[in-house]
């Protein structure tokens, strides 16, 4: 729009906000940007409640006090609640403006969410396009979405869409599909690997060998087809290959094959000595596929992200642990074994040895293989017990603590990220 002054002025609630016009078209929240693309009075008036020519002022008929905490957004970067409004309100101001509840801080977040919970209300139910007021800003928005999906067509559209339904099993129907099948097959390649454990094996597997060499050859087939597939789709190959479950992928495929190609050249892996058993032991690698679970589950996810943000706090359990051990073992090897007192207890006989007893009881496990005999070694058996619990609480409860905010930040990520799917799905 060609303004007759240099200073826009917005009334937001009787409240006085003055501009410049590049401040104006740069501006963060997007229903004031978007007044600096207008052309006429008609479209001003789409994006405002009222516009006064002669003083260049537009106005809004909106909550002042909370257009003043998201001024403070675009200033700070940090977007609250505003003390004594209802969040459901907030959230409204914010949808108008522009905004989403991903701008909220982390806290703030959780609380709209559970606000949410309570009245059984999703943020589905309200978006921005509930806020546009003529045929005229959506026909607008229509065209600045048009040229995205003029760009994302053919190959790139194609690879996107295969991105989403292999990393993400909630984008679509076919990514779940795709999902309980690789699950599936996780679950038999499991099954298969602890039944080739069990002593009667070896006779059912000659029996119906033809039937095993199927099965395993289909869930190795449909394993090598995933990785590879995730690998071409992927945008970044170099950190696709550093990832630790696409690491556990090559690793679990590879003895099938390396154990093909020595069979076609009539080297049986079990007669390889060394090289056999490394296969042997590559191929018990296929139980870390259990990981591939953490993408379809939320408590594995948890569980992993818990342990990436305490590795502190077990860094520290692990030192408790350590001291408590060198101390108390060295301490039993002496009462028990290496004073000559008229009774030596054989299984004290070395600190190492000694050091497994107090592992055992520090964790209250207590297997019984070996106990103190002496009054010196029992007593000392009592504080080893009871040191180790209060050592091992101690950093539990900031592990508990981070495990909780987990799971909730997890939650609300996949609710988020379901509700944008939602939308997207219903932009199409």
């Amino acid at each position: 729009m060609k303004f007759g002054h240099s200073i826009c002025v917005l009334n937001v609630g009787g409240t006085r906000y003055a501009f410049t016009r590049e401040v104006i078209k740069d501006f963060p929240l997007r229903r004031v940007s978007r007044l600096h693309a207008c052309a006429t009075e008609k479209e001003v008036l789409e994006l405002c409640d009222d516009y006064d020519q002669d003083r260049n002022e537009f106005f809004f008929d909106r909550h002042a006090q909370a257009f003043l905490f998201i001024m403070l957004y675009v200033r700070s970067g940090k977007l609250r609640f505003v003390p004594g409004i209802c969040e459901l309100s907030f959230y409204t101001e914010m949808l108008y403006w522009g905004l989403e509840s991903a701008h909220l801080d982390f806290c703030c977040q959780k609380r709209l969410d559970d606000r949410m919970s309570e009245i059984g209300l999703d943020t589905d139910c309200l978006s921005e396009s509930d806020f546009r007021l003529s045929s005229g800003e959506d026909s607008q928005t229509g065209a600045e979405t048009a040229e995205p999906k003029t760009v994302l067509s053919g190959r790139a559209k194609w690879l996107e869409r295969t991105r989403q339904a292999i990393e993400d099993p909630n984008s679509s129907l076919p990514a779940q599909i795709l999902a309980t099948v690789s699950v599936i097959f996780v679950i038999t390649s499991m099954v298969m690997l602890c039944m080739s454990t069990l002593p009667d094996w070896d006779t059912a597997k000659r029996n119906t060998v033809e039937e095993h060499r199927v099965v395993e050859a289909v869930c190795i087939s449909w394993f090598t087809a995933e990785c590879l597939l995730r690998f071409l789709v992927a945008r970044n190959k170099w950190e696709f290959l550093r990832r630790p479950l696409n690491i556990i992928d090559v690793v679990a495929i590879s003895p099938y094959y390396i154990t093909m190609v020595l069979a076609g050249a009539g080297l049986p892996g079990g007669g390889l000595g060394v090289a056999g058993v490394a296969l042997r032991v590559l191929r018990m690698m296929r139980v870390f596929w259990l990981m591939k679970l953490a993408r379809h589950f939320l408590g594995l996810q948890t569980l992993g992200l818990t342990l990436r943000r305490c590795y502190r706090e077990m860094v520290m359990l692990l030192v408790f642990v350590a001291v408590a051990m060198a101390i108390y073992s060295a301490l039993a090897q002496l009462l028990e074994h290496g004073l000559d007192l008229g009774v030596r207890n054989p299984d004290y006989a070395s600190i190492p040895a000694a050091a497994w007893w107090v592992i055992i009881s520090m964790t209250t496990v207590g297997y019984g293989d070996m106990y103190p005999v002496t009054v010196g070694g029992r007593v000392l058996g009592g504080v080893c017990v009871v040191s180790g619990i209060v050592l091992l609480a101690l950093p539990i409860t900031f592990i508990y603590h981070s495990f909780v905010q987990c799971y909730h930040e997890l939650q609300m990520r996949s609710a988020r990220h379901a509700r944008s799917i939602s939308a997207a799905e219903l932009l199409r």
